[in-house]
């Protein structure tokens, strides 16, 4: 049966610890969260030593795990091992050894497992076996309709009371960005002041998440969404902002996707490269989609039209800068979209 991570932890604490976990999905704070939640319940049934595999590529050393799998701990009598799969895909040989692990789990390891994406095309007999012998949870988009009952929720956990103005000014404010208003409820713990909140008093206590930044931009646009890149792009136009000034940070982006998009293309290690670019673990999903959506030389194609982008904003090149650097924004978002750089 496929768990909400909420409910996945709410399960925690009234059940025996199960020989394997697997959190996976597209909201990276809700697989954060619950993963954060197993491993603190697995140190309290003392499974002390822990040990992380990446399987990222073709190039991953199942052999290495299963080895793992039949070692005895050096430290604890209990291990808690885990692996990350960010595309929720073990291929053949990985989930042979996850059915295989599950069939017959050791007694003194837990297997968690996450990932970064979900849909019923990464399911299969190794996530069967996962469901059978342990607990798969898989952390869903929140819908903007589901937005409000979410923060209002995660609000009332920590002790704030909001009334439903608050709330929607909150939801208005982060945008959807579960990160950004998991951040800002933190921060209101400590100056609401164990006061009642209303709309009004919202607005003055929190950061304007939602304001159309460059970083926003660029994540919109990695993410496949590139109407809400555009859009963006156009706040930054209307607020004033110098193009010249956003391109660095633009050219930077695109730098990194390329580099990522040379190893893929090669079958490298893409986790070391991760490690080598300074990716967050809860930024590589984003990555990712966009690595599935061009192929190396086409990125090596957008850091040129960025640079070409950065020469007209400078007066090195003829064309309106904004414009251009829209196409590339919508093309970055959609493959469909490359005849906008012919």
């Amino acid at each position: 049966m496929e768990l909400t991570p909420e409910s996945l932890v709410s399960r925690l604490a009234g059940e025996p610890l199960r020989p394997i976990y697997m959190i996976t999905g597209p909201e990276p704070l809700l697989v954060l969260e619950a993963a954060d939640a197993v491993r603190a319940h697995a140190r309290t049934q003392g499974y002390a030593e822990r040990e992380v595999f990446d399987a990222d590529g073709r190039d991953f050393d199942w052999n290495a795990l299963a080895m793992t799998f039949r070692a005895p701990s050096l430290f604890s009598a209990r291990r808690l091992i885990e692996l990350r799969l960010p595309t929720a895909r073990p291929g053949k040989e990985g989930g042979e050894l996850i059915v295989d692990y599950c069939l017959q789990p050791p007694g003194d390891i837990v297997l968690l497992v996450t990932g970064g994406e979900w849909s019923n095309k990464h399911g299969g007999k190794w996530s069967e076996a996962i469901a059978r012998a342990g607990s798969l949870a898989v952390a869903r988009q929140v819908r903007p309709d589901q937005m409000p009952g979410w923060v209002e929720a995660r609000l009332r956990k920590r002790g704030v009371q909001a009334d439903r103005g608050a709330v929607q000014r909150l939801v208005e404010r982060v945008e959807g960005n579960l990160l950004a208003a998991a951040q800002e409820i933190d921060k209101l713990v400590l100056l609401a002041d164990g006061k009642p909140i209303d709309a009004a008093r919202m607005e003055s206590l929190v950061a304007d998440a939602a304001r159309f930044d460059v970083f926003r931009m660029l994540d919109a646009a990695l993410n496949g969404q590139g109407a809400r890149a555009s859009r963006m792009l156009a706040g930054l136009q209307a607020e004033g902002e110098a193009i010249h000034a956003l391109m660095g940070m633009v050219v930077k982006e695109l730098l990194t996707v390329a580099a990522l998009a040379r190893v893929q293309a090669r079958n490298g290690n893409l986790a070391a490269e991760f490690k080598a670019q300074r990716v967050w673990d809860s930024k590589q999903a984003t990555y990712r989609r966009a690595l599935q959506r061009h192929a190396a030389p086409h990125w090596e194609r957008f850091v040129a039209e960025a640079g070409r982008v950065d020469r007209i904003a400078k007066g090195r090149g003829q064309g309106d800068a904004w414009q251009v650097l829209e196409r590339l924004l919508l093309v970055v978002a959609d493959a469909k979209a490359r005849p906008l750089l012919a």
